[in-house]
């Protein structure tokens, strides 16, 4: 679910740049209680409570139910006001020596303090002038929560019209912000501009009796009587008619009136004032590491030359003796790749989903309890949105997960990507990943809802590569279309740097995924503003993939006959994300563990 936008980030102790941190004790110790992890745990316990208080979307997914009548504030003023409780958190931590801790609870302290410090240092970027991206802004979250939400008694109704009624300043703060952009030069280009105006559009558009944000009445359980379920609705049919639907009308003025003439053609934030220096701190956080833009793009240069040589075999395999750019075009146009109705998409997506799930015993020795289901995007966001996505679910609530697939321009989905999609979006990927960190029992709250772009989407990326091992691409086509799917995330390090630290046009960047990966113009364009309008987050992907294969691979060298991919898989998601460097030195510390057996 993509709510930690940049207007969010700083509220949200998240992702954190790469810094040292102190060598924990081999995990063979775990076990032993060190006494200064008492100390540790009343400072998490403090900081668990701060985290509920600035970030109620995540708590409410806990079963929180106080917490589900809440908004976050998005106002500049609250959040320069946190600089001094993360701080006080910052001293804290500094006062415990890591030394002293029990490996799990050092493991913790690394952590915490990685993500205060990341958080302090953003304070001073005012990300939040950002306000909005290619996919939408208020509008959008709303949805979000709409879809994302079960009734299970009539407080937790009463509390959804609550937030509900909140949304009022969602909307008012988020105009704010996106004003300060407009007054220090900080704004979103045209073409994301543009993409925004459509959603909000959509959102005016909403018929009273297709409103998504009151399905979650219909979600309320029979022992509630009628009478209180026609109340409740009714409750929220106001606060949606009096409330969000003038809000979304006022959201499209703005961005149409004042926002939209302003707004610069160029693309790259790095053309904004402090936008270089702005960058570099979102592609630090997002990817963990001290790599510059500079360095990343390189990375990406290679990884372009080596996937197409791989690329190329796959070609020759299904028979084609033409040239590369015959072969893309042929796969972009070539009824046979297409399917030729909503349903059907759905259906084949729902077919490999099933299928993937077959081969999760194999990889996995403990899998999540929660359920995933396969479901359509939205038709109210279908048109700028991404090809698929993962939303995450809570049992806590009785929320299934869900696997989204984009059912529109069928002329732009095609069949031999679908099987990367299913494994990156659903399992062996986010799924996975998600559900057993949400279900981390002996981790604290900020580790079970961390977002660690680079292993959460690192994690995605090698589970489209994990297919292999599956058996689960069965043709060279499906092949092809798995390293098109990793060529794409290759090319978002060459093409997100380039926008955004280069200087590159919108025609350079979409020249690498044009020439080198069977992605449809659509996607292509798609994907093109998602990246201008949030920058630094799709160099995350194939970072996090390149370190967790070289974690395995080290682990496979180091460990020998000894190495089982069922409890290295284990390893590494049963306690949750860590940024690069810390997941570095869990995972050596394992593998000192499994030689010592």
């Amino acid at each position: 679910m993509k709510m930690t936008q940049l207007a969010l980030a700083a509220l949200i102790a998240a992702a954190s740049p790469a810094m040292v941190v102190a060598q924990t004790r081999p995990a063979a110790v775990a076990a032993v209680a060190a006494p200064a992890d008492a100390a540790l745990n009343a400072l998490i316990a403090d900081y668990e409570t701060y985290l509920k208080s600035v970030d109620p979307f995540s708590a409410s997914g806990e079963g929180d139910v106080e917490a589900m009548s809440r908004v976050p504030d998005l106002t500049r003023a609250f959040e320069l006001a946190q600089r001094a409780p993360l701080e006080r958190f910052v001293r804290r931590l500094d006062a415990i020596d890591p030394a002293s801790l029990s490996h799990a609870a050092a493991i913790n302290h690394g952590f915490l303090l990685y993500s205060l410090k990341r958080s302090i240092e953003g304070l001073d970027y005012d990300a939040g002038r950002l306000a909005f991206d290619s996919e939408g802004g208020p509008g959008t979250w709303a949805l979000y929560i709409g879809g994302g939400t079960r009734l299970n008694s009539v407080a937790e109704a009463e509390a959804y019209i609550r937030r509900l009624r909140g949304f009022d300043d969602i909307y008012a703060q988020t105009t704010d912000n996106a004003r300060r952009g407009l007054d220090t030069g900080m704004m979103q280009a045209r073409s994301v501009t543009e993409s925004a105006l459509a959603l909000a559009r959509n959102d005016v558009a909403i018929a009273p009796d297709a409103e998504p944000l009151l399905k979650p009445f219909d979600t309320l359980p029979a022992t509630v009587p009628q009478a209180q379920k026609d109340r409740l609705r009714a409750e929220g049919a106001a606060v949606v008619a009096s409330v969000i639907v003038p809000a979304r009308q006022a959201w499209l003025t703005f961005l149409q009136t004042d926002y939209l003439p302003k707004a610069p053609v160029e693309p790259g934030v790095g053309a904004r004032p402090g936008g270089k220096a702005l960058y570099a701190y979102l592609v630090r956080g997002h990817t963990t590491t001290d790599l510059t833009p500079d360095q990343i793009h390189q990375i990406g240069l290679d990884e372009v030359a080596r996937i197409r040589a791989r690329m190329e075999v796959e070609m020759k395999a299904a028979g084609w003796t033409g040239d590369f750019a015959g072969f893309l075009n042929f796969l972009r146009t070539d009824p046979q790749f297409y399917a030729t109705s909503r349903e059907q998409l759905l259906e084949k997506a729902s077919e490999m989903a099933k299928r993937a799930d077959g081969g999760l015993p194999a990889l996995f020795a403990t899998l999540p309890r929660l359920p995933y289901d396969v479901q359509p995007v939205p038709p109210q966001i279908e048109e700028n949105y991404t090809t698929g996505r993962y939303n995450g679910g809570s049992m806590q609530n009785g929320v299934a997960a869900h696997y989204i697939v984009n059912t529109s321009k069928l002329d732009q989905r095609p069949l031999y990507e679908l099987p990367a999609l299913t494994l990156h979006e659903a399992v062996p990927g986010h799924h996975i990943q998600i559900a057993l960190q949400q279900e981390a029992a002996g981790q604290p709250y900020f580790r079970r809802q961390a977002n660690v772009t680079a292993f959460t989407e690192g994690w995605g990326l090698y589970a489209e590569y994990l297919g292999e091992e599956m058996g689960f691409y069965r043709t060279p086509y499906e092949r092809f279309g798995r390293l098109s799917y990793e060529m794409w995330r290759a090319c978002r390090l060459v093409a997100d740097t380039g926008l955004h630290w280069m200087g590159w046009t919108e025609e350079q960047a979409r020249a690498c995924f044009r020439d080198n990966s069977a992605l449809a113009p659509h996607n292509i364009e798609t994907e093109l503003q998602r990246y201008i309008g949030w920058p630094g987050q799709a160099t995350a992907y194939k970072i996090g993939e390149i370190r967790l294969r070289e974690i395995r691979a080290r682990a496979e060298r180091e460990l020998g006959p000894k190495f089982n991919v069922r409890t290295f898989h284990d390893a590494l998601l049963t306690e949750g994300p860590l940024p690069l460097a810390l997941l570095d030195q869990r995972m050596d510390a394992w593998i000192a563990e499994q030689k010592a057996k």
